[in-house]
C-alpha cells in the first residue's frame, strides 16, 4: 500500500538508522512518528514510536510535540 502522507521534514539520529518524520496528510493535518531501519532488513523503515495517529494543525506544533515525546530528538535540534 502506498503512503499518502507527504514527509516535509525528516530528522535523523546519528547513524541514520533512527529518525522522526514530520508529515502532511491529504486532509491538510500534520503528524509525526519515530522510525527505525535495520541495515540487514530489506523491508526498510518501520514505526517504533507509534505517534502517527496524533493530529496537529501545523508542522510547527507537530515538531514541538515530537520534541517532547521522543527523548533523543530535543538533543538534535
Amino acid at each position: 500500500m502506498a503512503h499518502k502522507n507527504k514527509v516535509i521534514r525528516s530528522i535523523n539520529l546519528a547513524g541514520e538508522y533512527i529518525c522522526v518524520d514530520i508529515f502532511l496528510r491529504p486532509d491538510g493535518t500534520y503528524g509525526f512518528d519515530e522510525f527505525r531501519r535495520d541495515p540487514e532488513d530489506p523491508n526498510g523503515w518501520f514505526s517504533t514510536g507509534h505517534f502517527g495517529d496524533q493530529v496537529f494543525g501545523d508542522a510547527d506544533t507537530a515538531l514541538i510535540k515530537a520534541k517532547s515525546s521522543v527523548r533523543w530528538l530535543s538533543g538534535q535540534m
